[in-house]
């Protein structure tokens, strides 16, 4: 799909994780990121994966530093310029993370930064490890820490309060260079900020070209689906399965005219891989109905029509789901006639 960087996992964490992370980095052209903590056996474990880059991490919150990682601003401080120099001494792209950076301090978090920026850090990743971030406040502390650092900006969003992804995009309009993501927004507790949703909106709204093949967008979104066990809602942004399903008479009606009046414009399902479909139910018009049957063989009249929609609103209104099948049930009762009948 042309995604720029990978992170694959966290080296250190067991020899099948350090295998597999050694496994992407020889099987792709994306740079591939390292976990690191700032430990030494965490950093020596990221370099000998191969890695391209090592992303190595710490906590700036009070909260965390006392209750997590039970070190104090200055041991923070200490850990993170000296697991920084040691990656970037290596020769192996680096990038840092304050954890917890929007419950932080901010002139701890603006300390810490500039330690790691005067080591030559390559990036500064600020993270919202819990998803208390605003919009509008991200934008202000992605700007502020671009003031204070020399480094490329690199932005992390959680869901907890369903802003992963606006939050990510607030990034970028603060000046990130760049937003992790996930497929399917896939993550820790309410998941994390969606590829799908943030590439699109940069691609479609923002009109930037990314340089991702957004075509691939649903497959890679099923793929994740059935691998990870964990279900895409219907009605998902972008990659749900509703996401290009009109239903209503009205929408339906309009798609069918100029798909512009009822969907962004910006954004096809041609561009993310996905089809168009009009969906029978009790919100029904004769426009989709009318489409259904022809695409299925029939050429029905205007009263033909009207009929079969009112067969098709009556039985979805008991809560019944409208197939193919019932639709050519409905079609027979009526008696519309098909298409190779008319020739014959």
């Amino acid at each position: 799909m042309g995604t720029h960087v990978i992170e694959a996992g966290f080296p250190v964490n067991s020899d099948a994780e350090f295998e597999a992370v050694s496994d992407v980095a020889a099987a792709t052209d994306a740079t591939v990121a390292g976990l690191a903590r700032v430990v030494d056996a965490d950093v020596e474990a990221a370099l000998d994966a191969d890695v391209d880059m090592v992303h190595v991490f710490v906590s700036t919150s009070d909260v965390q530093l006392e209750d997590s990682m039970h070190a104090t601003r200055e041991e923070a401080v200490e850990r993170a310029v000296r697991s920084v120099r040691r990656v970037v001494d290596a020769g192996v792209e680096c990038m840092f993370s304050p954890m917890d950076a929007t419950r932080t301090e901010e002139s701890f978090l603006m300390e810490v930064v500039e330690a790691v920026d005067a080591e030559g850090v390559d990036w500064i990743n600020v993270p919202d490890t819990c998803g208390v971030a605003t919009p509008g406040r991200f934008r202000a502390l992605i700007e502020k820490v671009s003031s204070h650092a020399d480094a490329r900006i690199d932005v992390h969003t959680h869901d907890d309060f369903g802003l992963a992804s606006a939050n990510a995009i607030a990034g970028f309009e603060g000046g990130a260079d760049q937003a992790q993501v996930t497929v399917n927004g896939i993550g820790e507790r309410a998941g994390n900020a969606a590829y799908e949703e943030v590439a699109m909106a940069v691609e479609s709204v923002f009109q930037v070209d990314t340089g991702v093949d957004t075509t691939h967008m649903t497959e890679v979104s099923r793929h994740v689906e059935a691998v990870s066990d964990v279900p895409v809602p219907a009605n998902k942004p972008v990659v749900g399965r509703n996401a290009f399903a009109h239903e209503s008479g009205i929408h339906a009606a309009g798609v069918i005219q100029n798909s512009d009046t009822f969907e962004p414009g910006v954004m096809t399902p041609e561009m993310v891989g996905a089809e168009r479909e009009l969906v029978l139910g009790k919100h029904t018009g004769t426009h989709s109905v009318r489409k259904r049957l022809q695409e299925v063989g029939y050429e029905p009249s205007d009263e033909e029509v009207r009929e079969v929609t009112s067969r098709v609103k009556e039985y979805a209104a008991a809560d019944n789901r409208v197939t193919v099948a019932d639709l050519e049930a409905f079609a027979g009762e009526v008696g519309v006639t098909r298409v190779e009948e008319v020739r014959a």
